[in-house]
């Protein structure tokens, strides 16, 4: 009869923690079941707002119309001889620009008789960095004697277009009939700090391709820089 009790005392005790173990789990799986029907939805929201990609390698980039620094208003339909155009969205303020705005000048000046010319865009807002404004576009490019175009994105209507994220950004464009198809996307080169200790010269080994006729090896690499300000 001891025995028995003692049997049955642990049969009882076997069930409680079975039927336990189930509502456990079964809260648990509720919890689940919850989180992933909430992780869906938030994809669903996240799947439906609209992202701007911005141009890839082979698109046709569209034209702009955008102010220069002398006051003219400057569209790629005005280099009638151009066989296409090197475009960097760059500004005064960053320090990766800055590092670079001699070799934007050199590159101008060695490819822009060769058919690419280079364009310099300021995509930033001035409300959000006083220093890019119009009226210190100016002083900056005659101070550093630009020789190319520098252009304001007024409204930042233009840098989206593109996909710019960073100061630099480059994109190459060649012109194929009516068309100015991107080639090259990315950074100028692999050292920012020191001209002298590049690598990899990605923009001006893409332009020298180009007008050899040959293809580009690299047609895409990442923007360092700083992020565009809106």
């Amino acid at each position: 009869m001891k025995t028995l009790k003692i049997l049955t005392v642990v049969a009882i005790v076997a069930l409680v923690g079975i039927l336990a173990s189930g509502v456990l789990n079964f809260g648990s799986t509720a919890m689940d079941e919850n989180e992933i029907e909430s992780a869906i939805n938030d994809s669903n929201v996240t799947d439906q707002a609209p992202v701007r990609k911005g141009y890839d390698i082979g698109d046709k980039a569209t034209d702009f119309n955008l102010k220069n620094v002398d006051g003219k208003m400057v569209s790629l339909k005005d280099y009638s001889d151009a066989q296409g155009f090197i475009i960097i969205f760059t500004c005064n303020h960053c320090p990766y620009s800055v590092a670079y705005e001699d070799r934007i000048i050199a590159l101008d000046k060695e490819f822009k008789d060769q058919g690419y010319p280079v364009i310099a865009i300021n995509p930033n807002n001035p409300e959000a960095y006083p220093e890019d404004s119009y009226d210190n576009m100016k002083i900056r490019a005659q101070n550093k004697g630009f020789t190319f175009p520098y252009l304001f994105d007024a409204g930042q209507k233009i840098y989206p277009q593109y996909g710019a994220t960073k100061t630099p950004h480059v994109f190459l464009l060649k012109k194929e009939g009516a068309n100015n198809v991107v080639k090259y996307i990315g950074a100028i080169d692999d050292n920012h700090k020191d001209a002298k200790a590049i690598k990899n010269d990605y923009l001006r080994d893409a332009v020298n391709n180009l007008i050899n006729g040959k293809e580009i090896e690299t047609t895409k690499t990442v923007a360092i820089g700083c992020s565009i300000k809106s």
